[in-house]
């Protein structure tokens, strides 16, 4: 027997699989949205451990709820930052990762803001409550910068936009340009 060539050898060239765990840019995350994105997650990170420190609260309810939007916007936002910045988020699964992204961004700023504006009214007044406050505004600054620069480059996510749909039973579209029989003829 003549020496067999492969019946089925492949008609497309593999893909080379980078060896890279993080990429950026991304699609939905480009280089300067990624570097927002670690200062969130620095700055709650910072304001959590702070807020964590203090061991005397006056009224421990705004402590708490600040505990609580700090330690979330810090774990959500390091899970975010990790599903956009690596291709986890195509085996998610979601399409919608941009509006995803954009609300959770806008509520975190909120939170954060009302957190820090609570806490930074009700405390013990110690330094330490001092520098958790102060934190927890410039995370809700680096939120809200990241809300803008989302919508400054990719524009607000619920846009709706006039373009229609095509449908099957819809009128047909003219056409831009018409056919002529005579050209068509002496052709």
């Amino acid at each position: 027997m003549a020496a067999a060539e492969p019946v089925y050898s492949p008609t497309t060239v593999s893909e080379t699989k980078s060896k890279k765990w993080l990429i950026v840019p991304t699609d939905n995350l480009d280089k300067v949205r990624c570097l927002i994105k670690v200062v969130e997650v620095l700055l709650s990170f910072v304001a959590f451990i702070l807020e964590e420190v203090v061991t005397n609260c006056m009224s421990c309810s705004p402590l708490y709820f600040f505990e609580f939007v700090s330690c979330t916007a810090f774990l959500f936002t390091a899970l975010l930052l990790i599903l956009l910045a690596t291709t986890l988020h195509k085996r998610v699964g979601i399409s919608c990762w941009p509006s995803l992204d954009f609300v959770y961004t806008a509520l975190m700023a909120a939170f954060f803001l009302i957190a820090s504006i609570v806490f930074a009214s009700d405390n013990g007044g110690t330094d330490l409550e001092n520098a958790a406050v102060a934190f927890g505004f410039l995370a809700t600054v680096a939120f809200l910068v990241d809300a803008g620069w989302f919508v400054k480059t990719r524009g607000f996510p619920f846009k709706k936009t006039n373009q229609q749909a095509a449908s099957n039973g819809g009128a047909p579209v003219a056409e831009a340009e018409k056919l002529n029989r005579e050209q068509n003829e002496a052709d």
